[in-house]
């Protein structure tokens, strides 16, 4: 159980968190930074978790960033701690990278700085190597060629919108693309039934799929076969998602002209047909001001008040308050929970004003506001119940 009456909620950052995002933090309430010990919680960015000893008081984990590979997250919706990122955040970073990929491939950049960068010789000398060896690196552009977008979300549907104003064909597919998705992307972009259908037909083709288990190794050796063998193949999600032996393979063959990345790999540095970059998709300063600043303020909502948004294993749960005193259970989904918390508080003489339960997967949790204060046995009997993971109890604060 624990009580949002605390004096002061403690903050741990690992990494090094925008400034802008943690002075939303209120001096008075909070105590926040790299050495904050007991911590409520925990603000992260890309240091690996998986071997860190989190104590039991840890209330919830934010990563200031999309991807949450390199925190426990099982572990944590074990022990009911909701485990937030902030998708879209740095979206605009990584559409901008994925559109510059796009270009240095298109135009072989690289190998022509390389060129360049071996001449030696004075100004005469070094124009003639120039003129004799531009042909080599003669390349595309991007006008009329077609795009393929799989993942159709923020990232997606950016990269496929600036696609089009650059006067690119673009095919997209995305099996479980959302209503907001959706909305959000442009009329011009055909719909693909398959990955393999847009492998086949594009010129150009970018990967924005989380990594989950369905996803691993998406790009492999049968489907890169069926690639045009002057396409490019760009992967900005996640290491794993395209196989990198597979991609080797076809490069060797030039069955694949390029394969540009965001994961340097030890298996793709220095290789042929490689443009391998150091991990810079949201590097930017707004991104990591973007990222900050919603992390932030979705763990103080939920600190303070119960509510979650944007967990990768919780649903979205956020009721306004209409009474002082609150309590946010997360739970296994399982049948009569909802029933089992409001006898509970029935049994107390307790008046629920309001309720929100909501379900993802295995996982639930439910907010209830109630009319008076909630005596802690209560909260321990709530706690005790079979399949309750955490009780939190929220009398309304002020700040």
């Amino acid at each position: 159980m624990v009580d949002a009456m605390a004096a002061m909620f403690r903050v741990l950052t690992i990494n090094n968190i925008a400034k802008i995002g943690l002075e939303r933090f209120p001096a008075g309430r909070y105590e926040v930074g790299g050495k904050v010990a007991d911590p409520d919680a925990i603000l992260v960015r890309s240091q690996d978790m998986h071997a860190f000893d989190i104590a039991p008081r840890v209330q919830a984990i934010a990563r200031a960033g999309a991807g949450t590979n390199n925190i426990p997250v099982k572990a944590m919706s074990a022990r009911g701690v909701p485990v937030f990122n902030a998708p879209g955040a740095n979206a605009n970073a990584v559409k901008e990278l994925v559109i510059a990929g796009m270009l240095i491939a298109a135009r072989n950049l690289v190998p022509a700085v390389r060129f360049v960068d071996g001449l030696k010789g004075d100004d005469e000398t070094l124009n003639k190597l120039v003129e004799d060896g531009k042909k080599n690196f003669a390349g595309v552009e991007l006008p009329k060629q077609t795009l393929g977008v799989i993942g159709l979300g923020k990232i997606g549907s950016l990269v496929a919108d600036a696609a089009i104003k650059l006067g690119m064909n673009v095919l997209g597919y995305d099996p479980h693309i959302t209503v907001d998705a959706a909305w959000s992307l442009p009329a011009q972009v055909r719909k693909a039934n398959s990955v393999e259908e847009v492998l086949k037909a594009a010129d150009f083709v970018t990967l924005h799929v989380p990594y989950i288990e369905a996803t691993k190794n998406l790009i492999n050796a049968e489907r890169l076969a069926l690639m045009r063998s002057d396409a490019i193949l760009l992967n900005f999600s996640r290491d794993g998602i395209a196989e990198n032996g597979a991609v080797l393979a076809a490069l060797a063959a030039k069955k694949l002209k390029c394969y540009v990345c965001d994961f340097p790999a030890q298996a793709l540095v220095g290789k042929s047909g490689v443009i391998a970059l150091p991990h810079l998709g949201a590097s930017t300063r707004e991104a990591e001001d973007n990222c900050a600043i919603m992390v932030v303020d979705q763990l103080r909502d939920y600190l303070e008040h119960g509510n979650i948004q944007n967990a990768v294993n919780f649903p979205d749960v956020v009721m306004a308050r209409e009474a002082q005193f609150r309590v946010g259970i997360a739970n296994s989904n399982v049948p009569n929970m909802l029933g089992q918390i409001s006898t509970a508080m029935a049994d107390a003489g307790l008046n629920i004003h309001n309720m929100l339960n909501k379900s993802k997967g295995e996982m639930a949790y439910t907010l209830v506001d109630v009319d008076s204060a909630v005596p802690a046995q209560v909260v321990e009997k709530i706690a005790a119940t079979k399949g309750v993971l955490a009780v939190r109890y929220l009398p309304s604060v002020a700040g």
